[in-house]
C-alpha cells in the first residue's frame, strides 16, 4: 500500500513539474526534453545543426523559447486528402485559362 501512494506522488510531482515548465517562457535543455518528448542526444543533435532555434547566453547553456518551439513544430504542415483534392481540381479548372 505504502509503494503505491509513493508511485502515485511520484506521478503526481511530474505532472505538476511539466505544468510548471509549460507555463515558463523560456525553458532549458531538459524542460525542452521532456516539451518536445525528444531524447538529449537527438535535441543535441538538433542544436548543433541549426535545425532548431536556441540561445547560449554565456557559451554554454543553452535554452530555448517555448513560442518558437511551438513555431518549430508546426512547420512543415501536411495537407489533408479534401485540399489535395480541391487544389488539383482548381489546377484543372485554371489549366486552360491565361493568366494575365
Amino acid at each position: 500500500m505504502d509503494d503505491n501512494i509513493i508511485e502515485q506522488l511520484d506521478r503526481i510531482e511530474k505532472m505538476l513539474q511539466q505544468q510548471q515548465a509549460l507555463q515558463k517562457t523560456v525553458l532549458n535543455f531538459n524542460e525542452t526534453c521532456a516539451f518536445l518528448e525528444l531524447s538529449q542526444s537527438h535535441l543535441y543533435k538538433l542544436t548543433s545543426t541549426g535545425a532548431i532555434p536556441h540561445y547560449k547566453p554565456n557559451g554554454k547553456k543553452i535554452y530555448f523559447h517555448r513560442e518558437e518551439l511551438d513555431q518549430w513544430l508546426l512547420r512543415n504542415r501536411m495537407d489533408t486528402q479534401d485540399e489535395i483534392e480541391q487544389q488539383a481540381a482548381d489546377y484543372l479548372i485554371n489549366k486552360g485559362r491565361v493568366q494575365l
